[in-house]
């Protein structure tokens, strides 16, 4: 059976850069699995991508090589459930607030007696080379669980959360934790208040040894979180990137722009 390269590096310490999908094309997907990122991430929870879709685009990223992962719409037991028996190599799981709500999406993701998924399904086993049986005896080693940290009260129980036995990785979305640190009148969080919430989780990885990441968006970014010891990071999405290089090109040609501001993509 086929390993999972970015849960061994992860484990290891050395640091994975992948991206986002979020148009659900097979031939982008295809093209974007052969550029050299690592690991991409399907987006079923904010994005229109259906579930046959999905599990197109996870055979042709498993295809070319590279670790198809899926970002679930919230940690319920049948969404993740599908997402693996629709042949994804690991699940990212939005929203994880509390101990109960990660062990709920980690044992959804193993099957028993370390967790409660159901036999079954066929699609899984070829996208790791191998056939049911095998895929069964050894899925539980392969496949990576990464639970997201997005809201105070998750930071608040992150070593709890993070000292799990099956979380292999915790990631940051910075546009919903920034949001969820306003305060009442709505008055958002300063960058240093921000910043000192990112490092408290930076910290708690580091002090349970689970391995912390979080989405960005300019190279610079993800060295400097390198540099600081994140390890699972996200960089743009395949999404943001044409529209970023298209918007050069109109800006370089000095081209009046369309109306509508695409910036926050």
């Amino acid at each position: 059976m086929k390993k999972n390269p970015v849960k061994a590096a992860l484990k290891a310490g050395e640091p994975q850069v992948g991206t986002w999908l979020s148009f659900g094309d097979i031939f982008a997907t295809r093209l974007m699995a052969r550029v050299g990122f690592p690991w991409l991430t399907v987006d079923l929870e904010h994005s229109p991508i259906d579930w046959s879709q999905a599990a197109t685009l996870f055979a042709v990223i498993s295809d070319a090589g590279c670790v198809p992962l899926a970002r679930v719409p919230r940690g319920d037991h049948d969404l993740i459930k599908r997402v693996l028996d629709a042949g994804a190599h690991g699940i990212i799981v939005p929203m994880v607030n509390t101990v109960e709500e990660a062990k709920v999406a980690i044992a959804a993701a193993k099957f028993p007696p370390e967790g409660n998924r159901s036999i079954g399904g066929a699609m899984h086993a070829l996208n790791f080379d191998a056939n049911a049986g095998d895929y069964y005896q050894h899925a539980n080693d392969e496949i990576l669980v990464i639970l997201q940290t997005e809201s105070p009260e998750g930071v608040r129980n992150a070593e709890e959360i993070y000292s799990l036995p099956g979380v292999d990785a915790i990631f940051v979305g910075p546009n919903d934790l920034n949001w969820q640190m306003k305060e009442a009148d709505g008055t958002p969080p300063t960058p240093e208040e921000f910043e000192a919430e990112l490092q408290k989780i930076l910290a708690a990885g580091k002090k349970t040894g689970t391995p912390v990441g979080i989405h960005l968006q300019t190279i610079e970014q993800v060295n400097q979180r390198i540099e600081e010891g994140w390890q699972f990071l996200a960089l743009q999405s395949e999404l943001k990137m044409m529209l970023t290089s298209a918007q050069k090109f109109v800006s370089d040609l000095n081209m009046q722009p369309a109306q509508g501001d695409l910036a926050r993509y």
